[in-house]
């Protein structure tokens, strides 16, 4: 904890070790230096603190395995150079009082810690969520003060509340437990929060990624006790950026869109006689076709199909990336895509053919990047966000190629940066 004067005198003299966090864009650094200061300044003009901690969470991004978690599969992800931060104190309190750009100031009071469903879909309830699972797990919380600056969008599939609810919980660790709350169990107490707290059921993948850091894959085969694993590769050596492009689209009435993959899924490992298809083998799924046709439909067969590929993919994705075969990984995003496309079939919705911004921004890339990058569908699909791996002597055609169609603004340009949740060292 440093003095916030002292802070904000090392932002303006350039003496700070952002690079790690943002890269080495001299644009970029300078925008951070002016959001870094503007967040000090903050603190400093709200709370009469003193001593200041500075924190950055990423957000993320699913880079293999769509649509694998829910059937206990294998997936790979990355955090992101898109960020949340926070400058934070102690308030000596039994109050965590929080303010957020673009939301209303909130307090949580930690004599309070059971969930809500009044609170349900707030960022209180992920707070209070937070808190009291790192209690329960023998942890000291306590009351603070912080200014969070959130550069996570959300509906961008990066995972804006992933993000936060692992800032909240290193905060807790850094202030209360001498940074003693490990990645892994940080993640772990986001998820609890959010699905107990804040009401919305979620894997392991996105608060991994946020707290972990780097490339990271898990496997969900006994899912109470995913095996996650940090992948040796620095992405910023590959002279590539990760674009992700947000289509727009109607994000509507997609909830049975999206429920029908699980179900679909599981409904062909049942036939097999297993409770997800994890449980069973491609060769399995190819002997029983005939059966299955009749009893699950061909979509469920070919949504089976791309979870036997996707899931071994991963596997080879992930020794690509250890031996540093950069082309052979990329070659497997594009196969993710294309499986997640013709068997997955998650790139538009079956009730709505003439919006289809997806595929046309999955048509655009590969008219751009074919032979020299690599590009597949981002998330759950059906409306949103693609993911492109770009090289720097494409980038400028390739954004705005896509931006022409889909706006100023709607590719973000990013990378994988190697530093998970974390207290910033300035």
């Amino acid at each position: 904890m440093e003095n916030s004067t002292t802070l904000l005198a090392k932002i303006s003299e350039g003496n700070h070790t952002l690079k790690s966090l943002y890269g080495l864009d001299s644009e970029v650094l300078q925008k951070q230096v002016l959001r870094y200061t503007t967040l000090l300044k903050s603190f400093q003009e709200t709370f009469d603190n003193d001593e200041v901690t500075v924190f950055s969470s990423p957000g993320r991004s699913e880079i293999g395995g769509n649509h694998t978690d829910h059937n206990h599969g294998r997936v790979l992800a990355g955090a992101v150079n898109l960020d949340n931060i926070a400058a934070a104190a102690k308030n000596n309190s039994n109050i965590i009082q929080i303010i957020s750009a673009d939301y209303p100031r909130f307090e949580v009071d930690l004599s309070e810690l059971n969930p809500d469903k009044n609170e349900f879909y707030t960022s209180a309830a992920l707070v209070r969520g937070v808190c009291s699972r790192t209690k329960e797990l023998g942890f000291t919380i306590g009351g603070f003060n912080a200014v969070i600056d959130g550069e996570v969008p959300k509906g961008s599939g990066l995972s804006s509340s992933a993000s936060f609810e692992v800032l909240i919980g290193t905060i807790l660790s850094e202030l209360f437990n001498e940074g003693k709350l490990d990645p892994i169990t940080n993640a772990i107490i986001g998820q609890y929060a959010e699905n107990n707290f804040f009401g919305k059921p979620c894997g392991l993948m996105d608060q991994t990624a946020c707290a972990v850091g780097g490339f990271i894959t898990i496997d969900f085969k006994t899912p109470a006790n995913p095996i996650v694993k940090k992948v040796d590769f620095d992405f910023t050596k590959t002279g590539f950026a990760l674009v992700i492009t947000d289509t727009g689209g109607n994000h509507a009435d997609l909830n049975d869109e999206y429920a029908s993959l699980p179900v679909e899924m599981k409904s062909v490992a049942k036939e097999l006689d297993a409770n997800v298809l994890r449980e069973v083998t491609l060769e399995q799924v190819v002997e029983a076709i005939p059966e299955l046709r009749e009893k699950t439909g061909d979509r469920a067969i070919l949504r089976a199909y791309h979870f036997q590929g996707d899931n071994a993919r991963v596997v080879k994705q992930v020794e690509a990336l250890e031996q540093n075969n950069f082309l052979a990984f990329l070659q497997m995003v594009i196969e993710s895509g294309y499986s997640s496309f013709m068997y997955n079939q998650n790139i538009y919705p079956v009730n709505n053919v003439k919006e289809q911004g997806v595929s046309l921004a999955l048509a655009l890339s590969e008219m751009i990047l074919k032979g020299h990058g690599a590009w597949r569908v981002h998330g759950g699909g059906f409306a949103g966000t693609i993911q492109a791996f770009v090289p720097q002597n494409l980038l400028t055609n390739y954004i705005t190629t896509l931006e022409h169609v889909f706006g100023n603004g709607s590719c973000k340009k990013l990378f994988i940066r190697n530093t998970g949740s974390t207290k910033v060292e300035l």
